[in-house]
């Protein structure tokens, strides 16, 4: 567990789970205050940071990429073809390499097993960018943008509808650390990470911030949230899964069941699939807010595990 996030150097950013309440309440603060422009500092300067990148990326990459330019450090991007991890060295030999250069690494990689190899392997710190468990940047992003929103998160209600995917564990472990009422509703058999809700229910017993169903109601919420219903790497799944999931689009019909609850998406959309053009382009849809915010929480993290 990271003690302060004031002085988080030389430790590693897999999970939210990996924080603690008071750190995540303090990387929030920071993210605001940048977003402000009440803090400027070049907490990175003289840094440099690799991006390893696995999968394709829009907003990971240049969101990472800005910030670390304005907190006054340098990148070097590295895509699967580059380094072939797994396959042209091993993971444990790239982390090894990367060590002997850069002050961090910023990985986007298919699998978390890898993620987690990187992170033993390395000295430096090593910050998730993207797994295909979690997609933890993602959700600092959110919690973010919640707030700006609605202020204080315990007393929002977040309903998740779709794959019980790797936004869906981190918004999880990140339900433990706010108080954010969550509600999972995926299809039967595309239930988040058994250990992930195991631990939430077990962290937060008699609190009952997390529930998972199958049955669709959105009266009480505060913000609707979806994802692809098949992510990168699930292209042969696809046919199957707009059949499984088509019950499950967010529509203005499914909107107007919850008229104080924003829109909520990670992006990329697949428009007419998990959700509508209606939704995405109207009044309460918050996802370019979001994504914008993924800049300046990213920033707030950077600045906390290399910062002087």
């Amino acid at each position: 567990m990271i003690a302060l996030v004031i002085s988080l150097r030389g430790l590693d950013f897999i999970d939210v789970a990996d924080l603690e309440p008071g750190d995540l309440r303090r990387l929030l603060d920071r993210a605001h205050e940048i977003k402000a422009g009440r803090w400027a500092e070049k907490a990175l300067k003289g840094k440099h940071v690799a991006m390893l990148f696995q999968r394709p990326s829009h907003r990971t990459r240049v969101s990472f990429e800005v910030g670390i330019a304005r907190l006054g450090g340098t990148t070097t991007t590295l895509t699967g073809q580059d380094v072939q991890l797994g396959f042209r060295e091993s993971v444990g030999d790239a982390a090894r390499v990367l060590d002997r250069y850069v002050d961090a690494v910023v990985a986007r990689l298919r699998s978390h097993a890898d993620l987690l190899q990187l992170a033993r392997s390395s000295v430096k710190p090593v910050i998730n960018a993207l797994t295909d468990h979690s997609h933890p940047c993602q959700v600092l992003a959110d919690l973010m943008t919640l707030e700006e929103l609605r202020g204080d998160l315990a007393q929002q209600h977040v309903v998740y509808i779709g794959d019980g995917n790797n936004i869906a564990n981190s918004l999880i472990q990140a339900s433990v650390l706010t108080g954010l009422a969550l509600t999972v509703i995926t299809p039967p058999g595309y239930d988040p990470d058994a250990s992930v809700v195991e631990r939430a229910r077990r962290i937060n017993s008699g609190k009952n911030h997390v529930t998972l169903t199958s049955q669709i109601n959105v009266q009480h919420a505060t913000a609707i949230y979806t994802d692809v219903w098949a992510s990168m790497g699930q292209e042969d799944e696809r046919a199957v899964r707009q059949k499984v999931f088509s019950a499950y689009q967010v529509n203005q019909r499914l909107m107007d069941s919850a008229r104080d609850a924003v829109f909520m998406h990670c992006l990329p959309a697949h428009r007419g699939e998990e959700v509508t053009d209606e939704v995405m382009d109207g009044p309460r849809s918050v996802v370019f807010q979001q994504a914008e915010n993924r800049l300046y929480a990213q920033m707030a993290l950077l600045a906390g595990l290399l910062g002087g």
